[in-house]
């Protein structure tokens, strides 16, 4: 399937989960967001690097997977998956995961992991781990992407940046990140570090990944870490230097 065929498969699978969410219950507390809605700026990362050739005979990793969504449709495609959310911070406890999953008789996993305390990964052996959306809500980004160096080959991730301080100082070019007050971001205690790009590339090569590929989107002149009207994300496909060594 090529990449172009991929997006419309997602798309398509999106819009069949949705009616079963409301066929369950339309009025249980659903994640509101779109999380297959990613293929269509993932695509020209596949279209560099062909998903098939990223996932193996190992299993897929979902980290932040809110309600299955992609988990459930890599397991559509044929693949083998394990989701890592945490029901205190999971939209609605992961109770819509485990519905969707039940009601598709599916054999996704579904681990209940704790990022930001000290962890321990369920598996050592992944071919892909999909890492979106979850990086600035972490409170130890290097930690995590250092340990998920070491139990997978790929990384497909993607995080919020930016082109400014709130202060409109430009820092594209420097190596930082913004720690956000509590209530600065869509007043969300969760949001914690907004990276510069290059700040977050060094990120990358400092806890053990190269780069392959990368692009932004949204607003990519005037993002701001405490503005999400000028949200940029960043979406990245990394491959680990030591996979497999813990």
């Amino acid at each position: 399937m090529n990449a172009t065929d991929l997006e419309t498969a997602a798309l398509a699978f999106m819009t069949e989960i949705d009616a079963l969410k409301a066929a369950i219950d339309p009025k249980f507390p659903w994640y509101p967001y779109g999380s297959l809605n990613n293929f269509i700026h993932l695509r020209p990362l596949f279209e560099q690097f062909p998903l098939h050739q990223l996932l193996g005979a190992r299993p897929a990793l979902d980290i932040g997977a809110a309600d299955g969504d992609l988990a459930f449709f890599l397991e559509r495609l044929g693949h083998a998956v394990e989701v890592i959310d945490h029901a205190p911070t999971n939209f609605n406890g992961l109770r819509g995961a485990r519905l969707l999953a039940a009601r598709l008789k599916s054999g996704v996993v579904i681990h209940d992991v704790d990022l930001d305390s000290y962890f321990a990964l369920p598996g050592t052996r992944y071919d892909l781990v999909f890492f979106l959306g979850i990086l600035y809500h972490l409170k130890n980004p290097f930690l995590v992407l250092e340990s998920l160096s070491k139990v997978t080959k790929y990384l497909l991730l993607s995080t919020r940046i930016a082109q400014l301080t709130p202060h409109a100082e430009p820092i594209r070019h420097l190596p930082v990140a913004y720690l956000l007050d509590p209530t600065e971001a869509n007043n969300d205690s969760t949001n914690y570090w907004i990276f510069s790009e290059t700040g977050l590339i060094r990120l990358f090569d400092r806890s053990g990944w190269d780069l392959l590929a990368h692009r932004s989107v949204g607003d990519t002149e005037a993002s701001d870490p405490a503005r999400p009207d000028h949200d940029e994300r960043c979406f990245a496909l990394l491959a680990s230097r030591y996979p497999f060594a813990s």
